[in-house]
């Protein structure tokens, strides 16, 4: 496993973390983690991450744009994953 894979493995560790943080920061009403962030986060490499704590939490799974986002977010990531260890040889 190279650096890559460790940095990408990181990044949805604490996107699945930030999602549970923030669901429970919602019953407990108290100050959110903006959704922006939650979709940088996602944009970032974190999408599985993000949608893995969206199932766990059951959090952000009524909005359409996290239930439509997150997973076209998720392609993307394998996408630029794949682009970047076949075409730069990473």
């Amino acid at each position: 496993m190279g650096a890559l894979e460790r940095v990408i493995i990181a990044i949805n560790l604490f996107s699945f973390f930030i999602t549970g943080y923030d669901k429970n920061r919602a019953k407990k009403g108290l100050w959110r983690v903006p959704e922006k962030d939650l979709f940088i986060l996602s944009t970032l490499f974190g999408a599985l991450g993000v949608l893995l704590g969206m199932k766990v939490f059951h959090h952000k799974t009524k909005k359409w744009v996290f239930k439509l986002g997150i997973p076209v977010l998720l392609m993307l990531n394998l996408l630029c994953y794949y682009y970047i260890k076949i075409l730069w040889k990473v």
